[in-house]
């Protein structure tokens, strides 16, 4: 494409709708990409979106080189670029490829709209209505309700972005969230107040910020929260939420991603409900996706349903769409698979913590934790063919570095961030993520001494055998010190 334009020299980043281009330039133009040290955003007339067909329709931002680092946060971010099926699909049809005018008009997007996309609308509203814990709740989402995304962090930037142009207001991020979900609503929006541990207490210091900002006449457009939250699974008190969000006419999104529709029910409780489908519900760790659904009970259902009604553009590729698709037919059986081991593995982890002499500390994850109440009020009620779970993620936090490296170093499976996959993973979140805010992550309970585990679906006792292992290598170190 740069070469099309005769402009190798460029950088450009790929887009699958004229909404998410512009909202590149916008980003990357701003005031405040300048950070006093390394970044000044891009100049106006050095940025620009050239629009494309190959395959599909796309359109290309170009930029500078030496400002990719700018530009690129927006990529990274809200995760609102082209996927990489949308890239091979196209990649086979350079061949075709054709400039064309920069148009508002998107109403063709056949390959973001497609039959796949609404067989995968059919199967999420089927699992939000199983295993109800309130039947009689009325009306309940239908095809209509539910939005997906390239990401499932544009599932979430986006509906942020729609509200902000309603609102205006501050955001509320309650309880610990992925790493790019903090980013977000620090770089986009008039502000955010973070309350990061998300416990009663936080609850009592998230009334004292909604009277005060009330009072004051501003306005707080919505309180986000994970549940349960990524990485130690703190569970927010939703119920509490709910009322105070009521109580102050703000939007309540819950992103129930590690919980999992299989088994939890919380849509009654949300405006939006956010999932990022690329984790169990995919469960093949070969698609990123995320979806919204819109709760139409929900008191702020007739100003959010016209919101995203005139906002939203379809942006997940048919492609990835049908892979979905395929994947997630075997989404309970999975699930409980993923429920079990990581069980399993808990249980042994908190016996090893019991024991004053093991290197394991804790270990976290909704069947141990205090807030567990909070979820299990949530959990299905077991069916036939399926018993509900806490989902397949929890951490392990050991004695100390040395401990922690001998675990980390001695456990015999993958490294990696992703979560929901079929096989188990680990993951220094602390230490990858916040290795320069180690202090900043330590007040909100997160630790270089933990460990974040993905349990997939590996044999059970195999599993337990390697994770004996590597508490026998952290222990070993703890008794004598040395490697």
């Amino acid at each position: 494409m740069l070469k099309h334009l005769g402009a190798e020299n460029e950088g450009c980043f790929l887009f699958p709708s004229l909404q998410s281009a512009k909202e590149c330039v916008e980003y990357s133009t701003s005031p405040r990409r300048d950070n006093g040290v390394d970044k000044k955003p891009v100049a106006t007339d050095q940025i620009k979106i050239e629009a494309f067909t190959a395959k599909d329709h796309f359109f290309a931002v170009v930029f500078p080189l030496d400002k990719r680092s700018v530009v690129g946060g927006f990529w990274s971010t809200p995760g609102a670029g082209i996927s990489s099926r949308f890239a091979e699909a196209n990649l086979n049809h350079l061949d075709q490829l054709t400039e064309t005018t920069v148009s508002e008009d998107e109403t063709s997007r056949s390959s973001f709209e497609s039959p796949a996309h609404e067989l995968l609308r059919d199967r999420i509203v089927q699992y939000l209505e199983r295993a109800l814990l309130n039947p009689g709740f009325q009306p309940r989402p239908s095809t209509n309700d539910i939005y997906f995304y390239q990401t499932g962090m544009a599932a979430i930037y986006k509906p942020h972005s729609y509200m902000l142009k309603l609102y205006q207001g501050m955001t509320v991020l309650f309880g610990m969230a992925f790493m790019n979900t903090i980013t977000a609503f620090e770089e986009f929006g008039s502000g955010y107040k973070f309350f990061g541990l998300g416990t009663d207490d936080d609850l009592h210091d998230l009334e004292s910020f909604l009277q005060k900002e009330r009072k004051y006449g501003r306005k707080v457009q919505a309180i986000w929260a994970e549940f349960p939250a990524n990485p130690i699974l703190v569970t927010p008190n939703i119920t509490r939420l709910r009322a105070l969000a009521d109580e102050y006419d703000v939007v309540l999104a819950i992103d129930d991603t590690i919980g999992s529709w299989a088994n939890i029910d919380i849509t009654s409780m949300t405006d939006i409900l956010v999932t990022s489908l690329t984790k169990s519900f995919n469960g093949y760790a070969d698609v990123i996706a995320g979806s919204v659904v819109l709760n139409p009970a929900s008191r702020k259902y007739h100003e959010l349903k016209p919101l995203f009604n005139e906002y939203y553009v379809p942006e997940l590729y048919i492609d990835d769409a049908e892979a979905i698709e395929r994947n997630s037919r075997d989404y309970l059986p999975r699930t409980m698979k993923l429920n079990h081991n990581a069980s399993s593995l808990v249980q042994y982890l908190k016996t090893c913590a019991e024991d004053p002499n093991s290197a394991v500390r804790a270990v976290h994850h909704p069947s141990v934790n205090p807030s567990g109440e909070h979820y299990r009020q949530f959990m299905r009620p077991a069916t036939r063919d399926f018993t509900s779970g806490y989902g397949c993620l929890f951490s392990i936090e050991l004695k100390d570095l040395p401990t922690t490296i001998a675990f980390y170093d001695n456990l015999n499976v993958h490294d990696g961030p992703h979560l929901g996959a079929p096989f188990t993973l680990a993951f220094a979140y602390t230490m990858c993520a916040y290795k320069n805010k180690l202090s900043w992550a330590a007040q909100y309970g997160l630790k270089p001494t933990q460990i974040r585990i993905s349990a997939g679906l590996e044999d059970t006792a195999t599993l337990l055998e390697d994770f004996r292992i590597a508490v026998e290598a952290a222990n070993k170190i703890g008794s004598t010190g040395v490697p």
